[in-house]
């Protein structure tokens, strides 16, 4: 009897030691899988995420070492929504730092990044975190002699000349045929000389000289001559008018590129590879291509470039923090377009990072963070 009972106690035993040991692993499984799988591969993506700070100020902005801007700042809260940590790699410029993501040796392109067609091609965009468009940078010089007569070499002026012209002639002729019987003295018979006593008159008659030499006696040539009057001085003031105000305002004693149609045959600089290359081309100007805004100020302070075409917040806030009165910003904007962060083609962060970037245009983080560096006025609400 003893020994039954011995045996049962140690079956029970046994029992009781398999009950522990099965709750032993099954608590072992909870706590593995309350640790998430993507935590893991998280922690392994974060590891090796690089990302790659392209551009100018102020969206990318090195203070001695120090990541700072409009991209950073909001890439940084971006990152963290996310739970990326990742490693910089700076670059020259967007072109660059692109070409590396095309061939894997990025995950991530921060910094003023425009969204084109072409490039939409070849790597995935985030929603625009910036909106933003081209202008025209230039000098504002006192014009030159050229300059203040060049409104009277114009192409429209010389239309204007031919046009006034050919109704000289028409108004000559007519008189001449008006005329040429009852005083064949001052309009002879000979078409040639008849004519061109014919436009002489005319002459006479718009400019009010009134020599007398030469005037109508019929009443048909009178009509003619009367019609005449009217019309020149119509003409007459309005073509004057014309000049005057060219000329006044080409003496104004500022020489700037205002609009991208005064492109044509001047040198104005762009940054290489960027979407200013075909604007300026499309104008008929002569790119000069640069890899950076300090380029292309150096350029257009030593007269070696007529202009400089960039996005309007970098040329606004480069004048900002080097002033210089010489120097004028265009008010017509070009091309706008929104800047956005560059992932790889049919990348699985793209959509997270387009739902944190979305609240933090609705909880007005980005205009905050804009305002703070462009200020209020050069933002648009």
């Amino acid at each position: 009897m003893g020994y039954s009972v011995l045996i049962q106690k140690l079956i029970n035993l046994s029992l009781f030691s398999k009950s522990i040991l099965t709750l032993l692993i099954l608590f072992s499984f909870s706590v593995l899988s309350a640790q998430s799988p993507y935590d893991t591969i998280k922690g392994k993506e974060a590891e090796n995420f690089n990302v790659g700070y392209a551009g100018s100020q102020p969206f990318i902005v090195n203070d001695d070492g120090k990541w700072e801007g409009i991209s950073v700042e909001i890439w940084d809260l971006l990152a963290r929504e996310n739970g990326v940590d990742y490693k910089v790699k700076s670059y020259n410029n967007v072109a660059d730092a692109l070409k590396d993501l095309n061939e894997g040796k990025l995950d991530a392109v921060v910094g003023p990044t425009s969204i084109t067609s072409d490039r939409a091609e070849l790597v995935e965009f985030s929603q625009p975190y910036f909106q933003s468009s081209l202008a025209i940078l230039s000098r504002a010089d006192d014009p030159s002699f050229l300059d203040r007569i060049a409104p009277l070499f114009t192409i429209n002026l010389l239309y204007a000349l031919f046009i006034f012209l050919f109704i000289l002639s028409i108004v000559g002729t007519l008189l001449w045929l008006a005329e040429r019987k009852a005083s064949p003295e001052q309009f002879p018979h000979e078409p040639l000389k008849g004519i061109a006593n014919g436009m002489w008159c005319a002459i006479v008659t718009m400019s009010t000289t009134g020599y007398g030499d030469i005037a109508p006696v019929t009443l048909m040539g009178r009509i003619v001559a009367g019609t005449w009057m009217v019309v020149s001085i119509l003409f007459a003031t309005t073509m004057v008018a014309g000049i005057a105000s060219s000329l006044t305002l080409s003496g104004l004693g500022k020489n700037t590129i205002s609009s991208a149609e005064e492109f044509k045959n001047k040198k104005i600089a762009v940054l290489n590879n960027s979407p200013s290359v075909d604007f300026v081309k499309e104008y008929d100007g002569k790119v000069v291509p640069v890899d950076n805004i300090d380029e292309a100020y150096k350029l257009l302070k030593g007269n070696s470039v007529q202009g400089v075409v960039y996005d309007r917040p970098q040329l606004e806030y480069f004048l900002k923090e080097n002033e210089d009165k010489e120097l004028t910003i265009s008010v017509a904007d070009y091309l706008k377009q929104g800047y956005g962060f560059a992932f790889p083609l049919h990348s699985d962060r793209v959509s997270g990072f387009n739902i944190s970037l979305l609240k933090l245009k609705e909880d007005g983080v980005l205009r905050d963070i804009t305002v703070n560096w462009l200020g209020k006025d050069k933002v648009a609400k």
